[in-house]
């Protein structure tokens, strides 16, 4: 298979057969540099990391803030959770709330 895709990649087996390995070793340049290329926090960031800071405090102080003890935990087993949805602009908890606790029964569902 040859697809121009791949132009700007260094040929290799991975061209023939999936090889992810093979992939990595002909194409991979280690980052030799620093930091100084990354920019700092926006301010929707730093808003949204005290919210998660004081949630933080706040389990610390009173154990465990939730559990869903009926829905066993799995990738598409709660709707959307935001901790604050104007400032989101990538969803990402693991549950439909911030820091609730899923149950994973034996190890988790298959």
């Amino acid at each position: 298979m040859d697809f121009k895709q791949w132009n700007t990649f260094n040929k290799g087996e991975w061209t023939h057969e999936i090889d992810v390995r093979d992939f990595i070793q002909k194409n991979y340049t280690p980052y030799t540099g620093d930091e100084s290329f990354l920019s700092g926090a926006t301010e929707r960031t730093l808003k949204l990391w005290d919210k998660v800071l004081k949630l933080y405090e706040k389990e610390k102080e009173n154990g465990v803030l939730d559990v869903d003890t009926k829905t066993p935990s799995g990738i598409n087993r709660y709707e959307a959770g935001y901790l604050d949805k104007d400032l989101e602009e990538i969803v990402g908890f693991q549950t439909d709330a911030p820091l609730k606790r899923a149950i994973m029964p034996n190890g988790g569902i298959r």
